[in-house]
């Protein structure tokens, strides 16, 4: 079996977010994929078969993930074994992606209408950060700080972080030009460790939230994400109600067998 590391939402290899991507001849047990998810420690694996695409973090297999898909388009394209627009069948549905002629690869997703909420009980305190405004997706707590600075230089409690009731928390603010070279709409990071993963690198899907949050607070429908990891990434988003399109780069950096 054909396995690939990928880094996703970059240009440049050792930045963004890795995913593994395994290309697989037969159909898999589930106790196999989260063994060789587990074996990568990365935090998701992609697994192909055929048009059917699953996720999984070193830790459980999850409904939804961006980055992997990113990253695995970005194998059936680079290797030739793909052209045009592509359909994966996941657990969240149809997603189809393409390639731009810049090389970009976007895709098609599902919005994640995020709803206000109240402040969770000792959210406050995990964070050591002032929540400005907080909402909940169907997946995700999206919690919006005051300043990009106050996201960039957040130091959670992860371990608290995991007694929130949510698949992960999208800790936001407005961007800047201070961002990168050039200005982003708004930053985030991604903190996620009830599905082990204690920060991720980047998150195609918290943009499925991210996305509609910001185009109602901007007032437009394009937009460009800056994800603060210490890897950190761009995600390029456009909403088209009620999908979500995120386009991004990807670097390959390593591939090789899998012989188990």
């Amino acid at each position: 079996m054909r396995l690939f590391t990928v880094d996703a939402f970059t240009s440049t290899a050792f930045k963004g977010n890795p995913a593994a991507v395994c290309l697989l001849e037969s159909p898999p047990t589930g106790s196999w994929m989260q063994a060789v998810a587990t074996e990568m420690g990365l935090s998701e694996t992609a697994f192909l078969h055929g048009d059917s695409l699953r996720w999984f973090t070193p830790a459980v297999e999850v409904s939804l993930c961006g980055h992997a898909t990113l990253a695995t388009a970005h194998v059936l394209y680079s290797t030739g074994a793909a052209d045009g627009p592509v359909d994966f069948r996941t657990a969240g549905g149809t997603l189809t992606v393409n390639r731009t002629a810049d090389g970009m690869i976007t895709m098609d997703f599902p919005v994640k209408e995020v709803s206000a909420t109240a402040v969770p009980d000792g959210l406050e305190k995990a964070l050591g950060a002032a929540p400005v405004r907080v909402g909940r997706s169907n997946l995700d707590l999206l919690v919006e700080l005051e300043s990009e600075q106050a996201v960039r230089t957040l130091t959670p409690d992860i371990e608290a972080l995991a007694a929130v009731e949510a698949r992960g928390v999208i800790v936001t603010a407005a961007g800047s030009s201070a961002t990168t070279s050039s200005p982003v709409d708004f930053v985030s990071r991604f903190f996620a460790p009830n599905v082990g993963v204690p920060e991720d690198p980047v998150t195609g899907s918290a943009h499925c939230a991210l996305a509609p949050y910001w185009s109602e607070r901007l007032g437009r429908t394009s937009m460009t994400g800056a994800q603060l990891s210490r890897r950190g990434g761009l995600v390029h988003v456009r909403t088209a109600g009620d999908r979500v399109h995120l386009a991004g780069h990807a670097v390959t950096v390593l591939s090789g067998q899998l012989h188990v």
